[in-house]
């Protein structure tokens, strides 16, 4: 096998994983999927630049997040801006069963925490990453990531508690650009 066949067939197999990270970290399955193609697009241009196939989720987790900080920034120039499409993935517009009741609060309550704090737990929970290799990835101190994510679960506990988030179908960074 080939090295560039070794490369594609890795960054195939991080699909799943890159697409729920971006998922999660977004909360909507289209702008998620726009996130992850980008993503892979640069991935492609810029696959000399990763040396060893094992560092290719951070890698690529590097890019997501850096294309995700690039739109955000993109769109503080637009304003606001709604597609309908967005409007699929909105709970409140979708009739939910009885025992989705708490995955829906649940996605509320993410929905509702800080950029950091969301990554953080996403990082730790989804991804199973350890604190040194998410302070790595990030570039912060791993006293930074234990306080961060210390903090981001009180949040959650008490947004779950309080039932008082609020439902952001379009990430709230990008609320706050418009």
């Amino acid at each position: 096998m080939s090295k560039p066949d070794e490369f594609t067939n890795a960054l195939i197999a991080h699909l799943p994983s890159l697409r729920r990270y971006a998922v999660a970290l977004v909360g909507n399955a289209a702008l998620a999927d726009d996130l992850v193609q980008d993503c892979i697009e640069r991935a492609l241009r810029q696959s000399a630049q990763l040396r060893e196939l094992q560092n290719m989720p951070g890698w690529l987790r590097r890019i997501l997040h850096n294309r995700f900080i690039d739109e955000i920034r993109r769109s503080r120039g637009r304003g606001a801006h709604q597609d309908i499409a967005d409007c699929c993935d909105h709970p409140d517009l979708t009739v939910q069963a009885l025992d989705s009741l708490s995955n829906r609060d649940f996605v509320r309550a993410m929905n509702a925490l800080s950029f950091e704090h969301r990554e953080i737990l996403l990082l730790v929970g989804l991804e199973e990453l350890s604190y040194r290799s998410i302070a790595d990835e990030l570039g912060i101190p791993i006293g930074t990531v234990m306080s961060r994510l210390a903090r981001a679960r009180e949040r959650l506990r008490s947004l779950m508690q309080d039932g008082e988030a609020e439902i952001h179908p379009v990430p709230p960074a990008l609320k706050e650009a418009g």
